[in-house]
Formats: C-alpha cells, structure tokens, sequence
C-alpha cells in the first residue's frame, strides 16, 4: 500500500507541542508574537497571511499585522520593516512574497533583523546553514525544507545515504533544502535539476526521493519514477478545467505517478502546512532562546 504523508495531521501535532511551549515561555513572562508585512492586495498572499494569523490563534501566539498599499516603495516597505525590527513584542516577522513589480525585494530582505527572521531566508541566517554541516544550528531554519524534512521523519523515513532529486532551483526551496539534506544528520545525496538539465528523467529515474517545487502541472509523470520512491509534491499552480471552466489547485506531479511510489504529499494538504508549522516553530525557538539562553 502507498504511503500517504499527511502533512495536516502531522502540522497538527507539531501545533500540539508549540502550544505547551508557549504556556511555559507566557509562565515565565514572555510572550511569543508573529508579525507579517503584507504589501499590496494579491488574493492568494492576503490569503497565505491571513491563514499565518490563524494558525497563531491555535497555539497563542500573538499576531501582529501590518499592511501597505500597492503603490507603496521600496523606502516605505523598509521603514515598516523597521518598526517591525524595533517593536518589542514582535519575536520574530516575515515579509509575504511576492513583493510589487519595482520593489527592491534584496534590500527589503537584507534589511530584516536575523534574529526576528521567521521565515529563515535572511542572508546572514542561510550563511550559518551553509557553515553548519552538523550538530546544532541556533538561527531560524528555511520553514518549507525544515517542515518537508519533520515531516518525512514523522513517517520514519529514513533519508541517510538516499539519492534525492530536487526539480526547481527556486531559493525558496530548491536552492535551500540540499543544505539540509546534506547534513550530516541527514546524509542524503542531492541532484538539483532546473531548465537547464538535459536528462531531466534520467535524474528523476534514479532517485529515491524526488521532491518537485517548479509550479510546473505534472511536470513529473509516472514514467519518471522509478518503483519505491518518495514523491514530495511542493510546486502548487492554478489550472482551468477544460469542460467546468472551473479553476483547481494542481501539483507538480502528476496523481498517476503515486501508484509507484512508496509514499508521497498530497497537494494540497502535505508540504503547505508543515511550512506554516514551521513558521511558527521559528517564532517559538527564538522566543526560546531569548527566554532560557537555548
């Protein structure tokens, strides 16, 4: 039988165990708070936000909201960004991507504070991943190649000496995860692929785990996998039904693919809320830290 790998119910229990974190760090008077930076008014972003604030409700943490309009600048997002760097009851915040044409996303991002990084994609943050091949790292992690790894090893999927096959170069995810996959801890052999791979099947063929982030449907169809693998679906993309003309959420690999698999996310309903759990696992490490000196 096929493996499904529920990342609802997985993101639930991590929730689970956030909430009682939280209960000890409020007894010792200290109080966790998420703020987002929302610019501009993009349906599926205000959605992305407004679901980060609902998952703070469920274990009490404090959300901390701020938006700007479409025309805002580059000079006017930074200075917001520094409110949220300057304000004590903000542990930790991220800046909801995509930011408007014409904004200076590099600069908005460097301006962030490492330590209140929640999303774990600043540059400071990156670099210690980078240096850190084992053992313990004290920054906040990359949430959605953090939340993809918490949530194989919930399911006992052991990664030490697999061949896994990232598509999508995206920083996101593509560029990020082969530095966890690589650690020590993981031991995991990595193969990027993007446009710009000739033998994209081939590569896929011979992985034990392919994890797909292009936002490409179906761009990994069953005859790309080889039998057993692990099928980790990241990329999400909105596509039209030919004969409802409605519209649907599609993955990047194609259903028929799991039927050789081993085991695989959903989509959606597996990488998605593990990386909302793990967003909010940042804010909690962080407040940790500051609290007991972790």
């Amino acid at each position: 039988m096929v493996l499904l790998l529920d990342g609802n119910a997985v993101s639930q229990s991590v929730k689970q165990d956030l909430r009682q974190r939280v209960e000890r760090l409020q007894h010792h008077g200290v109080f966790p708070g998420l703020g987002t930076l929302l610019v501009g008014n993009d349906p599926a972003s205000a959605r992305y936000v407004a679901g980060k604030h609902r998952d703070c409700a469920e274990v009490g943490i404090k959300s901390i909201k701020y938006d700007l309009p479409e025309s805002a600048t580059t000079e006017d997002i930074i200075r917001t960004v520094d409110d949220l760097n300057a304000d004590a009851q903000c542990t930790g915040f991220i800046v909801q991507l995509p930011l408007p044409k014409g904004t200076d996303t590099h600069a908005v991002i460097d301006e962030i504070d490492a330590c209140k990084d929640a999303d774990g994609m600043h540059p400071y943050n990156l670099g210690q991943l980078v240096l850190h091949v084992s053992g313990e790292i004290s920054t906040p992690l990359p949430c959605t190649p953090r939340g993809i790894l918490e949530l194989l090893a919930a399911y006992n999927i052991d990664l030490d000496g697999k061949n896994v096959c990232v598509v999508g170069r995206g920083i996101t995810i593509g560029r990020t995860i082969g530095l966890l996959l690589t650690r020590k801890e993981c031991n995991a052999t990595v193969t990027l692929c993007h446009t710009g791979t000739r033998d994209l099947h081939e590569q896929m063929k011979r992985a034990d785990v392919i994890i797909a982030a292009t936002g490409q449907p179906g761009i990994v169809q069953a005859n790309d996998v080889k039998d057993g693998a692990v099928l980790v679906d990241v990329g999400i993309a909105r596509i039209q039904d030919k004969t409802t003309g409605k519209w649907r959420i599609s993955g990047d690999i194609d259903p028929s693919a799991r039927n050789v698999a081993s085991a695989y996310t959903p989509n959606p309903g597996g990488v998605g809320p593990m990386t909302r759990a793990m967003l909010l696992t940042n804010v909690v490490e962080t407040a940790e830290r500051q609290a007991f000196g972790k």
